[in-house]
């Protein structure tokens, strides 16, 4: 890994639930997991399905220790920790963060409440690995590895949600999702905290005629990303947190319509690799 990469790579994009079938191969159907890679430094976004794979890739590439961040801990973006393959490797060291809970449940009750009997077969204390805590409060600024800057803010989501920005090098990427905007409103506090970011993930759960049905559950649309990302000097918009019934036609025909009031978007991909 070169001293000077920062690279964003999906390990699932999906929403909800994972999903699979051939409708579904070109997008993928693992639940959130992001790997963002600041030089030698690996962060890791939301436990989704996708972590999985992403535990077998890191395995095999010898890497030891890292930086687990929870945006919140809906099924969907927990479910793969049980099946995280370093978290029972001895000789790895992983911590885990989180803010949405703040002042209600610590990252360690959290994490314990959900990996232990009768949900899971044996608890967390199965884990071999070197398992720290932090727990944060949403707009604090974070510090996990040098020269490493982590920005966090609350997003409006059921039972909270946390956004972060990832700055490194002179680069930054912002995620945004789980998140519900409100019609026809550009939120400032949001356009200052992705301002000219070189990419934003956003949740594109719906389309912007779908948003009336699904008022107050929480989620967004590519469209107002690409608002958002317009009006704030964004670069580049991944569109993520895709709908489990949104098959690859309907998914490219969303990134399509996207694409043409912002030219700097896409729909994420499982595997996807996207270097800043």
């Amino acid at each position: 890994m070169q001293e000077n990469t920062f690279r964003v790579r999906f390990w699932g994009v999906r929403g909800s639930l994972p999903v699979s079938g051939e409708q579904f191969l070109r997008y993928g159907g693992n639940t959130p997991c992001i790997e963002v890679r600041c030089g030698s430094e690996v962060l890791i976004f939301d436990a989704g399905s996708g972590l999985r794979e992403a535990g077998v890739a890191l395995t095999l590439e010898g890497i030891s220790a890292f930086d687990l961040f929870f945006t919140h801990s809906h099924y969907d973006h927990i479910i793969g920790l049980p099946y995280f393959k370093p978290i029972y490797n001895c000789s790895t060291a992983v911590r885990f963060w989180s803010g949405h809970l703040y002042g209600r449940m610590s990252t360690k009750r959290m994490i314990g409440e959900f990996m232990r009997p009768p949900w899971f077969p044996v608890d967390s204390d199965i884990c071999q690995a070197s398992m720290d805590t932090v727990d944060f409060r949403p707009g604090e600024e974070l510090a996990p590895r040098k020269g490493v800057t982590i920005r966090t803010m609350s997003l409006n989501h059921p039972g909270g949600c946390v956004g972060y920005r990832v700055d490194w090098g002179g680069r930054a990427v912002a995620l945004i999702y789980d998140t519900e905007h409100e019609a026809g409103i550009l939120d400032p506090a949001l356009l200052e905290f992705i301002a000219g970011a070189d990419l934003m993930v956003y949740d594109c759960t719906y389309l912007e005629s779908e948003m009336p049905t699904y008022r107050g559950y929480g989620h967004s649309t590519g469209m107002h990303g690409a608002k958002l990302a317009q009006a704030a000097g964004v670069r580049r918009l991944a569109m993520f947190h895709h709908d489990p019934s949104r098959t690859d036609l309907e998914l490219a025909a969303m990134e399509q319509d996207v694409q043409a009031f912002f030219d700097g978007a896409f729909a994420a991909r499982d595997r996807q690799i996207i270097e800043l």
